[in-house]
């Protein structure tokens, strides 16, 4: 295989399609603000949303970002569902453009970057993290802009993109820490494949200083709090470690789509062929065998998976078959649209394939209905026992979906030992009556004196279906004491 020549700097870039690739950037985001409300919360944007009404710099399972995009999207827009998705649809119109200037980057002519685009408008993942408040949404913008610019610097070798590169990476790690993940994987690729001389750039030092100094107030929380991010990431391990390993490799093909990752391997191809880029190309595999050492979910390299369709659209733009090509992704795009967008009526969810598919989906429909279903049971109580009751949440979606509709249905305050929300402290001792959900009614009758089943969640596709509903009186200890028993990471 003969290697293609390095790309030196003085090589003109193509001109950039920005007609075509705003023009599908801003058509999928009309989109995707025209289907934001036909299904309600997905129980990350409800907790996203609660932690939000706390800020903070850093948060025991979520650095700070996303959960500030909640609060200032309601602050602006209302407390509304429309109002969580407006910036996630405006995120997957930044993706696209900068899939398109991409492919540009690496030689693409108009038909790559239009194919790079419409692609990307395509692509399941895009569509998700469109449609729904999720920290992948700002991810896939932050890091695909840090691949465009280490682009730069790689077949360019314009070395005045590092302190950019560094101002964004540390602006990511507010995210997720997993911009490291990114860059320790280039990192690796330039040590085996090069171009190692980009060592020798005081400003690639400059750079990592920046991102050091922007990430360091979410470091110093981590630090101080017996690194929370290590922890989490030990519990997600051992809950899904194992389900995310088997459905690593089927969803490195579905993430985006089939003809995308056809397309994909064909820009692995592409970049490993060039001396310049070969870095991301190593990169790619590197990721891949982190995450799968870590159980981590296979989401975490849709980044990745960006990059290399951008490559394989500079090459697919010239395939004699390109016909075949658009319909297959036109036809795919079709099917993501389906399975990644509220298209299904939501009352007919629940045992579709959609709802197999694609988890988000399912679990944004029925989160008003468990906010309403805990208020029937409390209604139940005497206005004695309602004036000492709070809830007991066992999940941060049951939490996040009881304040959000407290004010509409009269519930008490609640409380859950979910992740961060452990950390907010039990409920005071004058609470002597808890609506629990998703307890085991053993657990709480070993703490209280009297239990009873009142119901069970219904009617919904998502995990909440069938959970219990327990009403319990009298704590048989303080609650400041029985407090670390309900503790859990997840």
């Amino acid at each position: 295989m003969t290697a293609i020549a390095d790309v030196r700097e003085d090589v003109r870039l193509p001109p950039f399609a920005r007609t075509y690739a705003g023009g599908i950037a801003a058509a999928t985001t009309l989109l995707l603000l025209a289907v934001s409300p036909w299904y309600g919360y997905h129980r990350d944007e409800l907790y996203f949303r609660l932690l939000g009404e706390h800020p903070k710099i850093g948060y025991f399972d979520t650095p700070p970002l996303t959960p500030m995009i909640a609060r200032v999207s309601t602050a602006l827009f209302g407390d509304t569902v429309v109002a969580l998705r407006v910036v996630p649809a405006l995120c997957t119109g930044a993706l696209i453009v900068l899939i398109a200037l991409m492919a540009r980057e690496l030689g693409g002519d108009r038909s790559a970057q239009v194919l790079a685009a419409a692609g990307t408008a395509t692509g399941l993942l895009p569509l998700v993290g469109g449609h729904t408040l999720l920290t992948l949404t700002p991810d896939l913008v932050l890091w695909t802009t840090v691949v465009v610019m280490l682009l730069r610097v790689l077949l360019r070798g314009d070395g005045r993109y590092w302190p950019a590169i560094g101002l964004v990476s540390g602006v990511a790690t507010y995210n997720r820490d997993l911009i490291v993940m990114l860059l320790a994987s280039v990192g690796v690729g330039v040590l085996v494949a090069g171009p190692r001389r980009i060592f020798a750039d005081r400003r690639l030092w400059l750079g990592a200083l920046i991102a050091v100094v922007v990430a360091a107030p979410n470091l110093i929380y981590q630090m101080t709090h017996g690194w929370p991010q290590f922890q989490m990431a030990a519990a997600l391990g051992a809950d899904d470690g194992a389900n995310n390993r088997v459905t690593f490799v089927p969803l490195q093909i579905l993430l985006l789509g089939v003809p995308q990752f056809v397309i994909g391997i064909a820009g692995w191809r592409r970049l490993w062929r060039n001396r310049a880029t070969r870095a991301p190309a190593i990169a790619y595999p590197v990721a891949c065998a982190f995450t799968l050492y870590s159980g981590g979910r296979p989401d975490y390299v849709g980044a990745f998976l960006l990059y290399l369709f951008a490559a394989g659209c500079v090459s697919a733009a010239g395939w004699r078959l390109r016909g075949l090509t658009v319909g297959a992704l036109a036809v795919s795009g079709a099917l993501m649209a389906v399975v990644a967008l509220p298209v299904v009526p939501a009352a007919s969810l629940d045992g579709s394939p959609v709802a197999t598919i694609n988890e988000v989906a399912r679990e944004s429909v029925g989160m008003h209905d468990v906010a309403d279903q805990v208020a029937w049971v409390v209604r139940t109580l005497s206005p004695t026992d309602r004036a000492q009751a709070v809830l007991l949440a066992g999940n941060y979606g049951e939490a996040g979906a009881f304040d959000r509709w407290a004010g509409d249905f009269g519930l008490p305050k609640v409380y859950s030992g979910h992740n961060e929300l452990w950390w907010w402290g039990p409920p005071p001792e004058t609470a002597r009556v808890v609506v629990a959900v998703n307890y085991d009614e053993r657990f709480l009758s070993a703490r209280f004196a009297r239990c009873s089943t009142a119901g069970s969640l219904h009617g919904m596709p998502g995990e909440e279906d069938g959970v219990p509903i327990v009403v319990c009186h009298d704590p048989l200890r303080p609650w400041r004491e029985m407090w670390p028993d309900m503790r859990h990471y997840s």
